[in-house]
Parts: C-alpha cells; sequence; structure tokens
C-alpha cells in the first residue's frame, strides 16, 4: 500500500510518482501515448488512428512473462503487439491491441474464449481488487465499502463482494466476442464495461479453431472509486502528464473447446497474482505530446474570493522557457505559474504569451476571470 501521505497528494490534485519497489519491474517504466486533442482515436475497428503512435511505444510479447499455471507446455504460437494512449482532459486509456495465433477459441457462451484481461490501478493504492487467491491477505477497510452486518472477513459474504474492482478494474476482453459482450468487468460494479465509460470495435476475418490476425481498439475509464450501485456514486481517476499509473495485461490462449486447459497464460507483470493484486502490475507514465509545436494554453482558480486572489496555471504545449501574463487590470507578471490578487471586482480579458526555440504562441480569454 502507499503511504497516507502520497495518497492525500493524489487527492489534491498533484502528480504522484510512486515507489517503484512497491510495484512489479521496478526498474521498467512504459510509456502511454498522448494523442493531441484533434486527433482523439475513433473506436470504429478502422485502426489508422493508431499509425501517428511510435514503434517505442509497441508492448510485444517479448515483455511479457510465459506463466503457463502448470497447464499445458507453453504456448509459442502468439505474436503479441499493444499500444496505449491517452488524451490529456479525458480520463480515458486507449488501448490497440493486436494478435496473430494458430487457433483461435471462442465458440463457447462462457469464460472459455481467448482472452485479453486488463488490469488498471491509476491512482497507485495497490493491493488487492479480486479476492481469488488472495483471502490471506484481503481487507475489505481498504477500500472504504459500506458496512455490513455480515461478517467481513467471509470470502462470500456481502461486504467481502461489495468490494471487488471497487478501487482497481479487470477486464476480461473476450478475443474475438461473438454473440456475448466484449468484456467481462470483474467485480460489482460491472457497468463499467458499458458506454460512455468504456468502447470497443474488433477486426477479424477467421472462424473458432481456425488461425488469423485479430485486432481490437478499445477505451477504458479507470476509477479511484467503481461504485457496485453505479456512475453516480463513483470517483474517475484523473489521468494527468506526466503521472504514473499502475497497469497491466494477460493474455489466455484456449486450444480446445472440450476442456478448460489453457496452452497459453501470458503475464505483463511476472507475477501472475497481478489479475487480483494491484500492487504486482507493472508502471506506466503518461507521457506528453511527442514533438509538439508550441501552444500557449492556461487556466485559473479563485484561492480567495474576499481578497479577489486567483492562482493561474501555465498548462502550454511544447517546450516554452518565457512567460508574460497580462492580467487584464493593468498589471502583469513573467513567473509561470503566478498568484495575482486583483484591486477591484471586474470581468478581465487576460492574456499568456509564451516563448520558446520554436516560437511565440498567446492565449487570451475573455471575461472568464470575473470577480465580484
Amino acid at each position: 500500500m502507499l503511504s497516507k501521505f502520497v495518497a492525500a497528494a493524489a487527492l489534491a490534485g498533484a502528480v504522484v510518482t510512486a515507489p517503484a519497489a512497491a510495484f512489479d519491474k521496478p526498474q521498467t517504466t512504459y510509456k502511454v501515448f498522448q494523442f493531441p486533442q484533434d486527433r482523439i482515436p475513433r473506436i470504429d475497428g478502422e485502426f489508422s488512428d493508431w499509425d501517428m503512435v511510435p514503434e517505442s511505444y509497441v508492448v510485444g510479447q517479448d515483455q511479457m512473462t510465459d506463466q503457463d499455471g502448470g497447464h499445458h507446455n507453453p504456448d509459442k504460437t502468439l505474436n503479441i503487439r499493444v499500444k496505449v494512449g491517452w488524451v490529456k482532459g479525458l480520463n480515458r486509456l486507449y488501448f490497440l491491441y493486436e494478435a496473430k495465433d494458430d487457433y483461435w477459441d471462442f465458440s463457447l457462451p462462457g469464460l472459455h474464449n481467448d482472452t485479453f484481461e486488463v488490469v488498471v490501478d491509476a491512482d497507485l493504492t495497490g493491493g488487492p481488487l479480486i479476492d481469488v487467491q488472495h483471502q490471506d491477505i484481503w481487507k475489505p477497510e481498504w477500500v472504504g465499502q459500506r458496512a455490513s452486518k455480515t461478517d467481513p472477513r467471509v470470502p462470500g459474504s456481502l461486504t467481502h463482494w461489495y468490494s471487488h474492482g471497487v478501487q482497481a478494474q479487470n477486464y476480461h476482453i473476450m478475443t474475438p466476442h461473438k454473440d456475448k459482450d466484449w468484456a467481462m468487468a470483474w467485480g460489482s460494479p460491472t457497468w463499467i464495461k458499458n458506454f460512455p465509460f468504456a468502447n470497443a470495435a474488433q477486426s477479424y476475418k477467421f472462424t473458432p479453431g481456425q488461425s488469423g490476425t485479430y485486432r481490437l481498439e478499445f477505451y477504458i475509464t479507470p476509477f479511484d472509486h467503481a461504485d457496485p450501485e453505479g456512475p453516480e456514486r463513483s470517483v474517475e481517476s484523473k489521468l494527468r502528464e506526466d503521472a504514473l499509473i499502475a497497469l497491466g495485461w494477460i493474455v489466455i490462449d484456449y486450444d480446445d473447446v472440450k476442456t478448460d486447459a489453457k496452452n497459453g497464460f501470458w503475464s505483463l507483470s511476472t507475477q501472475r497474482p497481478m489479475f487480483g493484486l494491484a500492487s504486482d502490475l507493472p508502471l506506466f507514465k503518461l507521457m506528453p505530446i511527442e514533438n509538439a509545436k508550441l501552444e500557449a494554453r492556461w487556466s485559473w482558480k479563485v484561492v480567495d474570493m474576499d481578497r479577489r486572489l486567483v492562482a493561474f496555471h501555465d498548462d502550454s504545449v511544447g517546450k516554452a522557457t518565457g512567460w508574460h501574463w497580462d492580467f487584464g487590470d493593468g498589471t502583469s507578471s513573467t513567473e509561470q505559474h503566478p498568484i495575482h490578487a486583483f484591486a477591484k471586482p471586474g470581468s478581465f480579458v487576460t492574456i499568456l504569451d509564451v516563448t520558446g526555440p520554436d516560437g511565440t504562441s498567446r492565449r487570451s480569454k475573455v471575461w472568464d476571470v470575473q470577480l465580484r
């Protein structure tokens, strides 16, 4: 578990750097590509939106551990590629999953289905999210669920069930999904797999038992608290540039519809129980836009209305080395993130000019800043 200080910092909106040793692969941080806001991927089964993502962002099967689970000999027939993206201002993670397999198993209506299983813990709380294989360390109070007359220490009780998938989420994605939901949200808040909190589109040309290439694009919304009673009682994870999130996936490969034996169980984590223990997840960094042209952007927040004290924040894209703020009241500042007290009430035209190696850019906001 993270310290109370780190958790409090996350709630306050700070960019949190997790102690890497608390998660899997402490020497490795994977990257999440930032899409520009005018090039958000469309979930339509046409994958050209992803062409702009460099190969350096691809997580291949060479990064995954063959867990196998003792079922059969490790499956050597898979070829897996994954890209992950995000868009600044949207609390969504976008995925492109590509897999080649010699035998696609998806004819049965239940859980027996070739699977891409994604687990996300965006606020780095760590700890168990599913009780399977973790009943010895399961502590329901970690996720703050409501009290129950049933014993929280007893697996299967109402309180115990209520905790599943609340503080971190597991998406058991069917590949392909045919005549069934695209994913099983493993836990009590099953609504997280539904639009607008998630969406998916796939492409394939094979039938069950055949070989071929499968492609899937989708997005999910990570939650600090995904309440079983619905989104109205839930808290989305706030995705911020340069922040770390815990994220991982498993590929389960079935090759025999007559049994539940798996021919392959591949995990991005070195720890097989990562599907239910967020502390076993690797870390990903939400990257800035690559090769971004300089563009002035800024935001503001009233700190004290009685004193008309306003905090301004530079949100510019690209490399800025100089800032000039015109507050619209005859005063200015060259700080990057100034705090300014307006002498009189009013509605102000406030302007930020930024300079950098790539030139200059200006952003004015007309009457956004209004003080009484």
